[in-house]
């Protein structure tokens, strides 16, 4: 690619409806993401040390809010003003870097899990709390890379893993919600069962 195309800036102009309306929902997911935090962390019915709790928190809740916050920061860039495929390739490079950086802790922490707490991650935990991210990063780090010499593909990828992104962070915080409801129940019911187990018999 030649210099003068390589500062010029980019037409972008197609694609911004479609971030306007990832952003959008990112935004708003995010915020649902706080009240879900909010939640699971407010119940005092649930059983648990505070280090268990912690690091559920730290693998299945504020990454869910990265993963969103990552998809409205994608949207933002693609929605600047006078973006060229340089400035585009060393933000889009830094974002899927920063996004593998983060996501190490995370896999060290489900790994944690596993040893001290006794929680055996299922299969579609490491599936959408590891693998998915760490590909999705991944592939936004070798678009950046790859972008001033095919642009229009590397912009039908960033779409791609933006969507990527939206859905893990949909996925994610669902699972969290739906744990944390039938935890409640669950610890609710085994309360119950223990009571029942203590009365004295007539």
């Amino acid at each position: 690619m030649s210099a003068n195309l390589a500062i010029q800036p980019l037409a972008l102009s197609d694609w911004q409806s479609f971030y306007v309306l990832v952003g959008s929902a990112a935004a708003a997911l995010t915020g649902l993401t706080f009240v879900v935090i909010t939640i699971s962390q407010e119940r005092g019915d649930v059983a648990g040390s505070a280090a268990s709790r912690l690091t559920g928190l730290r693998v299945f809740i504020t990454p869910t809010a990265v993963h969103f916050g990552a998809a409205l920061w994608l949207s933002a860039l693609m929605c600047m003003p006078r973006q060229t495929a340089v400035s585009l390739e060393v933000l889009l490079a830094v974002t899927g870097l920063a996004g593998l950086i983060y996501c190490a802790p995370v896999l060290r922490h489900m790994l944690t899990s596993i040893s001290s707490f006794g929680y055996k991650p299922f299969v579609s935990d490491w599936i959408w709390n590891a693998i998915l991210p760490v590909l999705a990063y991944l592939a936004l780090a070798a678009t950046g890379l790859i972008l001033p010499h095919r642009p229009a593909s590397s912009l039908d990828a960033v779409g791609g893993v933006v969507l990527l992104l939206l859905f893990i962070g949909i996925h994610n915080a669902w699972d969290v919600v739906v744990w944390t409801t039938t935890e409640r129940h669950a610890h609710r019911e085994r309360q119950r069962h223990s009571g029942d187990s203590n009365r004295p018999s007539r």
